[in-house]
């Protein structure tokens, strides 16, 4: 064979070979093309891939394993101009195919394996692989509760429970990381504890505690309305029995976390109340009411009148949890006082606050159509409390209304439109109302008065005998009457009643529900005439409180001492002017409390303020004109704690550092990038050595 015809079948055999090769690589492209086709349609959102048990944070990245064809092509093709070279024999020339071959073929493969590994490892690296649990991948919101009520004033190693949960918070919550946080008091919405960590430090102790429907309310303010987000509530406190969180559904709806912080000494003493039990001219009886928890010995309690100690005594609760002292000292007619003890428990009971002032007389005044004065009345409001005036109806002048207190309608036949009027005028200026039919009651003059006050209306009069059954213990008129609800009560009974139709409250019925004395606010009516011959509730234990405690209705004057968190209401017996208001103060604290004028009076309502315990005077114009002491509730004194480890549907960690260790294991994300960047260098490294040393 010549040589021509040997090159020509060379040229052949190489352009068949290269059309196999171009075969191969596009039904290779078409595979790849399809195959990726076929990926599914989330392959382009957050995570979607997993590669070896990882997901991506990128996996659109991973069209670029498309650029992987570059190696293959280069590999596949290395198209070169064939260089022509004569040969004298073909033996010659087969010798030198095969040999090039045989050194060339592992190489080849070698190579392109490298390159296709390293190129997918830089790929892979970009397209960012982890590993995390489904709800490392929620979005998460966390809001904090942290409990800042008086009971965080335990003691734990020489520190309070309140500063050591905020020192566990600012020690483990990153200072970058946006939170929601929130006391019994105050809100701290998206905020770093950078910016709140002075304010923390310096958190002020408070009287008022939200209970676990408050605090999970507020939370959910806190929330956004992500329904995918995962939302962590962590309430951080004592958990006294007050919380009330067993059986609460309102816990469940969260992924709610506990972390109780106790003390290690639960010793306490507190004061809880005070009365003055007996009286005369020169000394009155003084009784403490307190309360223990693990006491081992008697605690001193001192009695002080402004800076002057007055008496002293001290409390041995021996095996009990409570005990009473009792103080005698001088009637005066004015004590500021302050009871004080020292324990090595909670602080804030530790003192009490009372105020004895000479007490403002009530004005009473009873208008009857006879001329004889009421025995009764004047028995029940003949003392040093009150003024009693009684005028016949026929006789009255009615410009002594308006300087009343209290006016009592006695036993009227009939009330004159004029005086109807008057009163209602009356009533509405904040006097007491207090309406006692006759048997002989004309019903229409009566229902022009009645119809005014809770729209009550006399229907019929009916005679029959009716015995008083019922007694409503948590009127205001009988709230701390009672110690007890009594079940073999010697009841009154009537002969004669009125049939009314009213929106007043009840606080006396007969048998079958039928009211006997009706009235909320300074308004009270009798359905039943008091006259022996009709009634005889005047004989009965009820007459003295009931007509007690409407009487002082008609001017609420300052109790010996006042509770903090409480609605009260004090009347001032004084006319202000159209300009004037009253102020209450304490030293450099002051304030202006929700108040009404009246004719012959002023009265406030203490509600949100004062907010720390002490004695306050109320002022007008500089003047001193009254005293009124304010105390803290008392109920966060139990030192009684909920097993937390018992409740459902929550979390409970020992600390503020291993929950915040919990969360982080639940929120971690392993990412491998940086090993597939380090395996890319390391395939570069085997590629030159490759290139180096295979031959």
């Amino acid at each position: 064979m010549s040589w021509d015809m040997r090159k020509e079948k060379i040229i052949s055999f190489s352009a068949k070979s290269t059309n196999r090769k171009i075969n191969h690589l596009f039904n290779g492209i078409r595979e790849v093309l399809t195959a990726f086709r076929s990926l599914p349609n989330y392959f382009n959102r957050y995570i979607c891939l997993t590669i070896l048990g990882m997901q991506l944070k990128h996996p659109e990245i991973l069209w670029a394993l498309l650029l992987l064809l570059i190696p293959i092509i280069i590999h596949l093709f290395q198209l070169r101009r064939f260089k022509k070279t004569p040969f004298t024999n073909v033996a010659m020339l087969q010798t030198v195919v095969v040999e090039s071959r045989k050194s060339n073929t592992l190489k080849k493969w070698l190579l392109l394996l490298t390159r296709l590994l390293l190129l997918a490892s830089i790929i892979i690296a970009f397209a960012q692989p982890f590993t995390a649990s489904s709800d490392a991948l929620q979005e998460k919101e966390t809001v904090i509760y942290l409990d800042n009520s008086f009971s965080m004033q335990a003691m734990k190693n020489g520190v309070n429970l309140l500063e050591k949960a905020t020192q566990d918070l600012l020690k483990h919550i990153d200072n970058e990381q946006t939170i929601n946080l929130f006391t019994n008091t105050n809100t701290y919405k998206d905020v770093t504890v950078k910016d709140i960590q002075n304010t923390l430090l310096s958190l002020p102790f408070t009287f008022r505690q939200l209970n676990i429907d408050d605090i999970v309310l507020k939370a959910n303010t806190l929330f956004s309305s992500n329904q995918n987000s995962r939302k962590n509530l962590i309430l951080i406190s004592d958990f006294q029995k007050r919380l009330d969180m067993e059986n609460r559904d309102s816990i469940a709806q969260k992924n709610t976390y506990l972390v109780p912080i106790t003390s290690d000494r639960l010793v306490n003493v507190s004061i809880d109340s005070v009365s003055i039990e007996d009286t005369n001219d020169e000394q009155l009886k003084l009784s403490v009411f307190l309360s223990g928890t693990n006491v081992p010995e008697p605690v001193p309690v001192s009695l002080f009148n402004g800076e002057t100690l007055i008496a002293k005594s001290a409390a041995d609760f021996g095996d009990n949890s409570q005990t009473t002292l009792n103080f005698s000292i001088p009637n005066t007619g004015t004590i500021h006082g302050q009871l004080k003890l020292t324990d090595g428990g909670l602080s804030f009971d530790n003192e009490f606050y009372l105020n004895l002032d000479s007490r403002e007389k009530t004005k009473v005044l009873s208008i009857s159509d006879t001329v004889e004065p009421s025995n009764y009345l004047e028995r029940l409001f003949g003392n040093e409390e009150f003024i009693l005036s009684q005028y016949p109806l026929n006789n009255l002048d009615y410009s002594l209304i308006d300087t009343q207190n209290v006016i009592i309608l006695n036993d009227l036949e009939s009330i004159p439109t004029g005086l109807a009027r008057i009163l209602s005028a009356f009533k509405n200026n904040g006097g007491s109302l207090v309406v006692i039919p006759s048997e002989k009651s004309d019903i229409q003059s009566y229902n022009q008065l009645l119809s005014q006050h809770f729209n009550t209306t006399i229907l019929q009069g009916l005679t029959l005998d009716k015995r008083i059954a019922n007694i409503s213990y948590d009127h205001p008129l009988y709230r701390n009457v009672f110690e007890k609800r009594i079940e073999n009560f010697q009841y009154p009974q009537t002969n004669q009643y009125f049939k009314i139709s009213t929106g007043a409250p009840k606080i006396l019925s007969y048998e079958g529900n039928d009211p006997f004395l009706i009235g909320l606010d300074g308004f009270y009516f009798f359905t039943s005439s008091l006259k022996r011959e009709v009634s005889n509730f005047k004989g009965s234990s009820l007459i003295v409180p009931t007509f007690y405690n409407m009487a002082l209705s008609g001017l609420q004057a300052p109790e010996l001492f006042h509770t903090l968190g409480e609605t009260n209401v004090v009347d001032i017996g004084i006319e202000l002017g159209n300009e004037n208001i009253l102020h209450v103060k304490k030293s450099e604290d002051q304030f202006i409390p929700l108040q009404q004028s009246f004719p012959n009076k002023v009265q406030l309502t203490f509600d949100e303020n004062p907010t720390t315990d002490g004695v306050y005077e109320i002022v007008n114009e500089e003047n001193v004109i009254k005293q009124i002491s304010f105390n803290y509730p008392r109920d966060e004194s139990k030192l009684e704690y909920l097993e937390v480890d018992n409740l459902s549907n929550v979390t409970v960690r020992e600390s503020v550092g291993s929950l915040f260790e919990l969360l982080e294991k639940e929120s971690s994300i392993t990412a491998y990038w940086k090993w597939f960047v380090i395996l890319a260098l390391l395939l570069a490294l085997v590629e030159v050595i490759i290139q180096k040393f295979v031959t």
